[in-house]
């Protein structure tokens, strides 16, 4: 294993547990639930690690969370759905950073990236939970609100913590080396 695997794995594994410790230990309450950052390490596992590693520290982190607190129901899909959350958000960040360079415009790949991150997860839960365990359509449809507040934490958060990972020169060369090889799935 070269030294790139080698570090993308450990930094992947780091992300994996952020994931996990930050859904299941740093929480707020809310009147539609309690809100966490985990999903802001998701999407940053995206961004900072690409598609596939990026992609299995979100979902496996997110998963090891559910099945730690006793969600296990939850546990299956939640790896696929934050793992697909965590790879669209890296694809998008990916294509739009070759556009946006300057360090003032760094933000909106980010941004961007974030959001459809989010929305990811928006649907994925909901047809998880409307079709696939059958709460139904109603009770389905009024956990989206749930997730859009939860949603904004992830966004927040991925805005805050990419400028300061990326100041870190073993972050960074990993990130442009994933936009410049278009790492792909």
């Amino acid at each position: 294993m070269n030294s790139e695997k080698t570090k993308k794995l450990v930094i992947a594994a780091l992300m994996a547990a952020m994931t996990c410790i930050s859904t299941m230990i740093i929480e707020f309450p809310s009147p539609v639930g309690y809100i966490h950052i985990g999903d802001g390490f998701v999407l940053v596992s995206g961004m900072i690690l690409g598609p596939l590693y990026g992609g299995a520290a979100a979902g496996i982190g997110s998963m090891l969370a559910d099945l730690l607190s006793g969600y296990t129901s939850f546990a299956l899909a939640t790896l696929i759905i934050k793992a697909l959350a965590a790879i669209t958000g890296s694809l998008i960040y990916q294509l739009l950073s070759r556009y946006f360079t300057s360090k003032k415009s760094r933000i909106i790949p980010i941004f961007f990236a974030s959001i459809c991150g989010g929305v990811i997860v928006t649907l994925g839960y909901f047809i998880f939970e409307g079709y696939i365990i059958g709460y139904g359509v109603a009770t389905a449809t009024a956990g989206i609100l749930f997730n859009i507040v939860q949603n904004i934490f992830g966004i927040i958060l991925s805005i805050i913590l990419m400028p300061i990972l990326m100041m870190l020169p073993e972050i960074r060369s990993i990130m442009v080396r994933n936009i410049k090889r278009k790492e792909n799935l």
